[in-house]
């Protein structure tokens, strides 16, 4: 408890149970399609279930990184620059959070709306075995943000837990929050383009303090706050929405 009363933890916390609710909207909308399909009277469990899955799926990512992210030992050298498990798992998560951002901006902004089909069968089971199924997809950079924004593991998984918590409540309204301001849905990406960077610095062994990413998010979310505030009588951006 005294390594999470800290003010670098207290502040990690708070920034990455943030950014796991605003990334988590796509995973809860995606839920909600699928639990479309079964009865309404099973609608409702079906998506407590699911967002569940997802939390126990994170944690086990959670445990499973931070393990491998402790391997130190060098594997091989490139180039004059020693390669250890710890390094190909920051330079393959940052290289895959830069390519999953650049990606998921370029559907939002030029993609085509409604060209992922969400296909289920309709039994309760089947529908569980599909959200947990892509659930590990939708988690990967939500977990390796993770790694990439906290250096204890106790708050990458309260984070986590608290995440979802809050989602499982109020699922419909931050869906509606995002949806009203689509600009917030992309400043979250931009945090991805950011961690992805740092991670692959990390994994170089060229360590970028923490704070000055706090600093860059914090800043970029008051600029955002001011710019809803200006904007709140204009008619906001429609981004696209592949499912």
């Amino acid at each position: 408890m005294e390594s999470l009363l800290t003010a670098d933890a207290l502040i990690a916390l708070v920034t990455l149970t943030v950014l796991e609710i605003v990334l988590g909207v796509d995973n809860v909308i995606f839920i909600s399609i699928l639990a479309g399909k079964l009865p309404l009277d099973q609608q409702a469990r079906a998506r407590r279930v699911g967002l569940l899955a997802a939390m126990v799926m994170r944690v086990l990512l959670l445990f499973s990184l931070a393990w491998i992210v402790r391997l130190t030992a060098p594997l091989f050298t490139v180039l004059g620059q020693e390669i250890s498990g710890r390094d190909l798992i920051l330079l393959s998560g940052g290289l895959f959070l830069l390519a999953k951002a650049t990606r998921e901006i370029h559907e939002k902004l030029e993609g085509v709306d409604g060209h992922h089909a969400a296909v289920a069968a309709p039994s309760f089971g089947a529908v569980i075995g599909q959200i947990m199924l892509l659930d590990i997809v939708f988690s990967l950079d939500s977990v390796i943000t993770a790694v990439g924004m906290a250096d204890q593991l106790s708050v990458m998984v309260l984070a986590v837990m608290i995440a979802v918590g809050i989602m499982m409540v109020s699922a419909g309204a931050i869906s509606e929050f995002v949806n009203a301001h689509p600009t917030v849905k992309v400043l979250a990406l931009s945090f991805l383009l950011l961690i992805g960077v740092s991670l692959v610095a990390e994994g170089l062994d060229h360590h970028i303090p923490k704070g000055y990413i706090y600093f860059a998010m914090a800043f970029s979310v008051f600029v955002e706050m001011i710019n809803l505030r200006a904007s709140k009588r204009r008619e906001p951006v429609q981004l696209h929405q592949k499912y």
